[in-house]
């Protein structure tokens, strides 16, 4: 392939964005793949707008320290919670780089934290604000940053971690989820991984700090590594871990490529390439978008759409709209609430976002989305579709072969809805 057609101009901004809008196809159509990749990878990048109005840290850790106060604190959580959702959902819809914020929910999804744990949206606003700026940075900065991140903290109980009285939680996830994986650590390496990581916690203002006097000096042994290791030089041995980049290559593959097991030699060789690069996540991702694997056939149509693919995704691609603005509340019927994964290994993706039940749910939506007069020829919908072919609409919107037939009634709207209807629709 030398150039795009609309196919793979449809299926590359499909994986790297949120929808296939056709702007953005339009630009790409004809180009080189390595130039059509580096447009999407070096375009520059817009910010959300900032949140209004969250309660601050120190009124909320004193909250917490008071049984009589504490349902008044979840009833804020509550509050400040939908307006945290309501407000990322808004940007998604409308934000001008769609890979980034794609990568932020990539992050989010690798390193959750949860509006019902840590009961503070000035934390998790903070966080998500964090996991931007990194999304297409150096993963090793990354991780360093996320795991003094006071959200993260709260989360996974770190800033409960002192010397004489370790909390294992965070140093356990690290290990399990953002490093080196399971069955590669011991549980004496979560022992001492804890012991590294004592003194981090949380300062009145809701920042990270470090407190020497609560930190265990002491020796530790991590994965076979010895030294009088503290937090920072505790994540750097789980890093340099041989499994570690594997792990991460693994996560952008079912990402990005599949959801069929990829090749283990070939995770080998982009974990080698990644580490090469220092861990830089743009670099890895130019890797996967230029690979034969992400533009073979069969990899085509290979991916499951998550409920923010299907939704916000539509609503990007046409020109549908939701009643009364409750996108989020959508997507947490669907399986996806933001800012509220269901377990600390965040969402369950891939073949698990179909199920019968969500199935339903996700068909109810498109089908309330494309509700209209399908007999009216020159609907104001008309005007806002490219002029394309009914071939060329099918190839716009699937990644792979429609399951049924066209209507047989002509009209834009009616051929529009019958695709977004159809199965096929539910992949890419």
């Amino acid at each position: 392939m030398s150039r795009l057609s609309l196919a793979d101009a449809s299926h590359l901004v499909s994986r790297t964005g949120l929808g296939a809008e056709w702007g953005s196809i339009q630009q790409l159509v004809g180009k080189p793949i390595n130039h059509a990749v580096d447009s999407i990878l070096y375009r520059r990048h817009s910010m959300p707008p900032p949140l209004l109005h969250m309660s601050k840290w120190d009124r909320l850790y004193a909250m917490r320290k008071s049984k009589n106060n504490k349902r008044m604190m979840m009833r804020t959580a509550n509050r400040e919670g939908k307006a945290l959702q309501q407000w990322w959902s808004s940007h998604l819809l409308k934000t001008d780089s769609p890979l980034l914020e794609r990568m932020t929910l990539f992050w989010h999804n690798f390193f959750p934290s949860t509006i019902d744990k840590t009961l503070a949206t000035s934390l998790l606003y903070r966080q998500n604000q964090l996991l931007r700026k990194h999304a297409l940075g150096n993963f090793r900065t990354l991780l360093h940053d996320v795991a003094k991140d006071p959200a993260m903290l709260v989360y996974l109980d770190g800033y409960e971690n002192v010397k004489g009285s370790p909390n294992e939680n965070f140093a356990r996830e690290v290990l399990e989820l953002f490093t080196v994986g399971r069955g590669q650590y011991k549980e004496p390496d979560i022992r001492e991984a804890a012991r590294a990581f004592t003194g981090w916690g949380i300062n009145n203002a809701g920042g990270f700090v470090n407190k020497p006097k609560l930190h265990d000096h002491g020796k530790k042994r991590i994965l076979g590594k010895v030294g009088n290791f503290n937090g920072d030089q505790a994540l750097d041995v789980m890093l340099k871990h041989h499994t570690t980049p594997v792990r991460i290559v693994e996560r952008f593959w079912y990402e990005f490529v599949s959801v069929n097991r990829p090749n283990r030699s070939l995770m080998k060789r982009w974990a080698a390439s990644f580490v090469r690069s220092n861990y830089n996540i743009t670099q890895l991702l130019k890797l996967v978008l230029t690979s034969k694997e992400f533009w073979s056939p069969q990899n085509r149509g290979a991916l499951i759409k998550s409920p923010i693919d299907l939704a916000v995704g539509t609503l990007r691609t046409l020109p549908y709209s939701l009643p009364r603005n409750n996108l989020y509340h959508q997507l947490s019927l669907m399986g996806q609430p933001l800012f509220n994964h269901s377990t600390v290994k965040g969402w369950v993706s891939g073949k698990n976002w179909v199920s019968t039940q969500s199935f339903l749910l996700r068909d109810s939506l498109l089908r309330n989305l494309t509700r209209g007069n399908l007999r009216n020829k020159k609907s104001s919908m008309d005007a806002k579709l490219p002029q394309l072919s009914r071939d060329e609409m099918a190839e716009w919107l699937l990644n792979t072969q429609a399951v049924n037939p066209f209507p047989e009634k002509r009209g834009k709207q009616r051929l529009i809805r019958a695709l977004v209807l159809d199965p096929s629709y539910q992949v890419y």
